[in-house]
């Protein structure tokens, strides 16, 4: 997934965007795995109102992904701390669907 979000961006004159959307992607699609637990998961990519908008969705209702911070010695829990800042940091906004099944990433196009 990480490599046809790259292509697909790369293709639409976005390649600006491309690392930190694989990221977003590999965090993303990393937890809809473990948390579905290998159940289907689909990746959307879309243009609308200047944003690029990611969205996972793993069919797992009630599961609401959090940030939290994680201890030095922890070896994962740091994905949607990740996510956060780049959202952040792109002028984008992150979140859970309301069922809990889908978690979406919002980056403005403009670079400011």
């Amino acid at each position: 997934m990480r490599k046809l979000t790259r292509t697909h961006l790369v293709e639409e004159g976005l390649s600006c965007f491309a690392d930190d959307a694989v990221l977003i992607v590999s965090e993303l699609v990393t937890n809809a795995v473990q948390h579905s637990r290998g159940r289907e998961v689909t990746l959307t990519l879309s243009l609308r109102n200047g944003c690029l908008r990611i969205n996972v969705h793993d069919g797992v209702p009630s599961h609401r992904p959090t940030p939290w911070k994680p201890c030095d010695e922890d070896e994962h829990g740091r994905g949607l701390l990740l996510v956060q800042a780049i959202a952040g940091a792109r002028r984008g906004s992150w979140g859970v669907s309301d069922d809990g099944a889908s978690t979406w990433c919002e980056l403005a196009l403009a670079v400011s």
